[in-house]
């Protein structure tokens, strides 16, 4: 039985999505679910049962793991709004309870991956190598980041690396993040704005060292972001800390061009300023190091931008029902 927490969120539901593809059915769904359509990414794919992350903790307080022999949890459940400025949700959430699932997951022996992210890389000054020994150099830019950077440097400073999977997620978009709101991919976002007013809108630059639409990041597609997670739930031998992108950053610019591509319309962008609140905690490069988890015997090939963008579009955005199924 595998466990995916945050199994009805979007790389979560993707998860669940490959494993059935791969005649994986015995999975139990853990979410905190509210008042959003999240659960429509469950409505297509097969798994056993599903519960409220609330309600699992006290399950697994009460031996769930051992009574129901779990084989492996993808612990991707966590609040990953950059903009939640309460750090004491943060904490509880984010930290303590992944705390709490890795302590008993490894005293069962079932193996542990989870969701850290690029969002501890910060302004990236100090690199975006994955290497663990640069942990403690990094200095995240918002709270969730912090949250995430705690949970890295306690599975380090408790000996675990050799024992649990982080992965540092860049910016994964892809179907079903429709319940994101403003932490939407910018295709996804640009998507409605040109079918709707035929034209893109981005963020200005606030940083004199890029141009209107030329911050660059390291996008992945979710498809991609998928097998490079499963990956690690196949190889049990391989532990540590890894980053999940491309190893490429490419301009926003040049990320929205192929929407109007696929669309067959021309393309016409618009910039306007970025919120004040964003302007000190927004990263305008990023780049994953992904060396590592290709010398550990990763092997399959990433999808370009234009081949993920053009899927995207016109296999998902662009069909009356968006979702994997």
């Amino acid at each position: 039985m595998i466990i995916v927490t945050g199994g009805s969120g979007f790389i979560g539901s993707c998860i669940v999505w490959k494993l059935n593809k791969l005649g994986i059915n015995d999975i139990i769904i853990v979410d905190h679910f509210g008042e959003n359509d999240k659960y429509k990414n469950l409505v297509s794919l097969n798994y056993q049962d599903v519960f409220d992350k609330d309600d699992f903790g006290n399950m697994v307080a009460n031996g769930f793991l051992k009574n129901y022999k779990i084989e492996k949890i993808y612990h991707l459940g966590a609040c990953s709004s950059t903009t939640q400025l309460d750090m004491k949700f943060l904490l509880h959430n984010n930290f303590e309870y992944s705390k709490f699932l890795c302590q008993n997951a490894l005293e069962n022996d079932v193996r542990f991956i989870y969701a850290s992210s690029a969002a501890t890389y910060g302004d990236g000054s100090n690199g975006y190598s994955d290497d663990e020994n640069n942990l403690e150099s990094l200095r995240p830019l918002n709270p969730y980041g912090y949250s995430k950077h705690l949970f890295d440097l306690w599975v380090k400073h408790n000996s675990l690396l050799d024992k649990v999977v982080g992965l540092k997620y860049f910016n994964v978009y892809g179907p079903n993040e429709y319940h994101k709101n403003d932490m939407k991919s910018v295709v996804n976002k640009c998507f409605h704005q040109i079918k709707e007013t035929g034209k893109a809108r981005l963020f200005k630059s606030s940083s004199k060292e890029f141009g209107d639409g030329e911050q660059k990041r390291d996008f992945i597609y979710v498809k991609d972001t998928v097998a490079m997670t499963l990956f690690f739930g196949e190889n049990k031998n391989v532990n540590g800390i890894y980053n999940i992108g491309t190893g490429e950053a490419n301009s926003f610019n040049s990320f929205v061009k192929p929407i109007f591509k696929a669309l067959n319309l021309k393309e016409n962008i618009e910039y306007f300023d970025m919120p004040e609140i964003l302007k000190n905690k927004y990263q305008n490069f990023t780049r994953a190091d992904i060396g590592k988890i290709y010398k550990a015997g990763y092997k399959e090939k990433l999808s370009t931008i234009n081949e993920a963008v053009t899927d995207y579009v016109a296999n998902y955005l662009n069909k009356e029902n968006p979702y994997l199924k």
